[in-house]
C-alpha cells in the first residue's frame, strides 16, 4: 500500500506541517507569471478585456507580471479543459465568457470541465446587453408592435447571427420564446454579414451586441427597440429595456468573468478579487468598456458562482428547447 506524504505526517501527529508548503506557496504569492489564458484568437473583446485586465493588474500585484496566453480551439473548450486541471496556485487564470461556461456543456457532448465544479469565480468583469434591432422598413415602432406584426406573420420572419450556436443565436431564440413568436434562423459567417443583410432587407431582426447594430441605428439603417439587460445603459440611455416594453424579467447578457482553477486558495482569489473590482469602478476603465457597449459590473466571488449557475441553467434549457446544435 502506498501512502502520500499527508498521510505519513498525519500518522506520525504531525499534519500540522502537510499544510506548511501551502501557506508558504500563498504567502510568497505570486512567485512567477502569473498566466491568464484566453480561450480564442488575440484581437477578440474576450482577449482585449484580458490584456487590459492584466495590464493595471501589473501594477498593484506586485511579482513576476502577468502573461496572456491565448489558446483558441474547439469553441474555447479545449483551454477551458486545460486550467480546470491546472495547479491551484493562483498562477493560472482564464478570461471566461457566457459561450464557455454556459452555453458550451449544452451544445457540445464530452465536455471536458463542470463550469461549476472545476473552476473558482474570482471576478466578474463585463456585461455586453444584446440589443434587439430590426430593419427599418417593418412597420414596427415599439416591442409591442413588433410583436404583434410577428404574430401576424407566423413563420415569415427571418432572424440572423454570426453562427449556430452563437450568443444571437441562443439569445434570438429565447426572445422569440419569450415573445410568443415564429421565426426561422439563418446562421451566418460572423457577426458584420449577420447585420449587414438585416439593413439589406433580407433579414428581418436579430438581438446581438450593441457595437455591431448602434452605429447603424445611428445612422437609420436599422431600428433599434430595446436593450435585453436589467436596466438601461449610460452609452444608449433613451433606449428602453425589453423588460420594461413588455417582456418582464427578460435579460440576455453577454458576460466575461475570470475565473481559477477549483480550489484555489482564498487569500488569493480574494486579493485578485478586491483589485479587479476596484479597477472595475474607475471611471476611465467603465469609459473604456462602454465604447463597446459593456458595463462594469463589481461582484464578490460568490456572486459571480451564483451568476454562473443560474446562466447555466437557463442556458439548458433555452438550447434543450429550442433544438439547438453547435456549428459542426
Amino acid at each position: 500500500m502506498m501512502l502520500d506524504r499527508r498521510s505519513v505526517l498525519a500518522g506520525l501527529g504531525l499534519s500540522g506541517f502537510a499544510g506548511l508548503g501551502s501557506a508558504r506557496a500563498q504567502a510568497d504569492w505570486p512567485s512567477q507569471l502569473i498566466r491568464i489564458v484566453v480561450p480564442f484568437t488575440p484581437g477578440g473583446s474576450t482577449d482585449v478585456l484580458a490584456r487590459v485586465i492584466a495590464s493595471k493588474l501589473e501594477r498593484v500585484i506586485p511579482g513576476k507580471g502577468f502573461v496572456i496566453e491565448n489558446r483558441p480551439g474547439a469553441g474555447g473548450m479545449t483551454a477551458a479543459g486545460q486550467v480546470a486541471k491546472a495547479d491551484p496556485d493562483g498562477h493560472t487564470l482564464m478570461m471566461g465568457h457566457i459561450g464557455t461556461l454556459a452555453f458550451a456543456p449544452s451544445l457540445y457532448a464530452n465536455v471536458p470541465y463542470d463550469p461549476v465544479k472545476d473552476f473558482q469565480p474570482v471576478a466578474l468583469v463585463a456585461m455586453l446587453p444584446n440589443i434587439l434591432a430590426i430593419n427599418p422598413t417593418l412597420p414596427a415602432k415599439t416591442l409591442a408592435e413588433f410583436i404583434a406584426y410577428a404574430k401576424a406573420n407566423p413563420g415569415k420572419l427571418n432572424y440572423s447571427s454570426g453562427g449556430q450556436g452563437s450568443a444571437a443565436h441562443i439569445a434570438t431564440a429565447y426572445f422569440c420564446h419569450r415573445a410568443g413568436i415564429e421565426a426561422i434562423h439563418v446562421p451566418y459567417r460572423g457577426t458584420a454579414p449577420s447585420v449587414n443583410d438585416i439593413v439589406a432587407g433580407n433579414i428581418q431582426f436579430t438581438l446581438t451586441g450593441g457595437p455591431a447594430v448602434l452605429p447603424l441605428a445611428e445612422g437609420g439603417q436599422l431600428r433599434v427597440l430595446g436593450v435585453a439587460g436589467r436596466e438601461r445603459v449610460g452609452f444608449a440611455p433613451d433606449l428602453p429595456t425589453l423588460a420594461e416594453s413588455g417582456l418582464p424579467g427578460f435579460e440576455a447578457v453577454q458576460w466575461y468573468g475570470i475565473v481559477a482553477p477549483a480550489r484555489t486558495p482564498p487569500r488569493i482569489v480574494e486579493k485578485l478579487n478586491r483589485e479587479i473590482n476596484a479597477l472595475l469602478g474607475q471611471p476611465d476603465f467603465a469609459a473604456t468598456l462602454a465604447k463597446d457597449g459593456a458595463i462594469a459590473r463589481p461582484e464578490p466571488p460568490e456572486g459571480f458562482g451564483k451568476l454562473i449557475a443560474s446562466e447555466l441553467a437557463l442556458w439548458r434549457d433555452v438550447i434543450t428547447r429550442a433544438g439547438i446544435k453547435a456549428a459542426e
